[in-house]
């Protein structure tokens, strides 16, 4: 019989069919207030990005290109924190700290697969940034209704692809003991380690798939904000500028506070735990809440817009009171 990499005998094994998540390291004792901290960015998640949804879908001056990709962020928003929060404040609040093998499995790909979208998306949205700096009298023409639906399609589908392919390389793995995750959830670098085979393939094209992905889309990104700022350069006035700029800033804000904890995750050659463990925690609850807020703050369309439905809504309200 075949041996596992640690000289076992994998008959003496059965298969795992539920893991146990052993959360934030060193957090132990800081149960309840983690809860706290968690549930309030999580429901302000859901409250502010669902409020940044209606905003744009009520607002008939923000259909336009820019604000659909915003609403889409939006959305991804909502879900992408959604896979891991509900069951790591679970495991906060102390019932259970178990995952089943096939909710393990999907909340891998889940993760993978908005976590990929959510990436090609904000691809999408610096190539719109480009067209509309960089190529004003054909925005309209280059980002038509069609071109928007199909490059939005194509984000779902680039999404999907990555996160199945990481889920199939990781979990056609055997699993047969221990089975104590050290993370809040599902994840490759806190998985391929219990796996009871050679795990070098699904490594090197896990890590492959996350660097080709994730190195490729912000080298477009970048590629296309160098020919932005150029095209900003040239604008005659300052305040033209500054206007140019402030459509852009939010964009590259939530640019930053997205692949800088995935770059430290997944691009570094050693792996650290409990620094993993936080940076995907910040990652997964507080980056997601902090997008309305950003994109609120320094917009000015949609601060208007949502003057302007807050203003519909009390009066709405006064009229069903009378």
């Amino acid at each position: 019989l075949p041996l596992t990499p640690r000289g076992t005998n994998m008959q003496n094994y059965t298969s795992v069919t539920e893991f146990t998540l052993l959360g934030i390291p060193n957090t132990e004792g800081l149960e309840n207030m983690l809860f706290v901290l968690f549930l309030a960015f999580y429901l302000f998640t859901l409250l502010g990005n669902l409020l940044i949804f209606l905003t744009i879908l009520v607002s008939s001056n923000l259909h336009t290109p820019m604000y659909f990709f915003l609403g889409n962020l939006s959305v991804f928003d909502i879900f992408f924190p959604s896979v891991s929060s509900p069951k790591m404040m679970l495991y906060l609040m102390g019932p259970s700290q178990t995952i089943s093998y096939q909710g393990c499995a999907c909340q891998l790909f889940f993760y993978h697969f908005l976590g990929g979208t959510e990436c090609f998306l904000y691809t999408v949205m610096a190539y719109d940034r480009f067209v509309a700096i960089c190529h004003p009298l054909r925005y309209t023409v280059i980002m038509s209704h069609r071109v928007c639906t199909g490059l939005m399609l194509g984000t779902w589908l680039g999404g999907c692809l990555h996160g199945s392919i990481l889920t199939f390389l990781v979990f056609k793995l055997p699993f047969c003991g221990p089975n104590e995750v050290d993370n809040f959830f599902c994840d490759i670098p806190g998985l391929l380690p219990l796996a009871c085979a050679d795990t070098s393939l699904a490594q090197t094209v896990s890590f492959t798939n996350v660097d080709v992905v994730t190195l490729t889309c912000f080298f477009l990104i970048l590629t296309s904000y160098g020919h932005i700022v150029i095209s900003i350069l040239k604008i005659g006035t300052s305040a033209g500028r500054r206007r140019a700029f402030s459509t852009c800033s939010a964009h590259l804000i939530s640019i930053f506070l997205f692949y800088g904890p995935v770059m430290l995750i997944y691009l570094r050659p050693a792996s650290s735990p409990w620094l993993d463990s936080v940076i995907q925690a910040l990652n997964n609850v507080v980056t997601p809440s902090l997008n309305p807020l950003i994109y609120t703050l320094r917009n000015k369309d949609v601060k208007l817009a949502l003057r302007q439905v807050f203003t519909q809504v009390v009066h709405i309200s006064g009229i069903e009171r009378r």
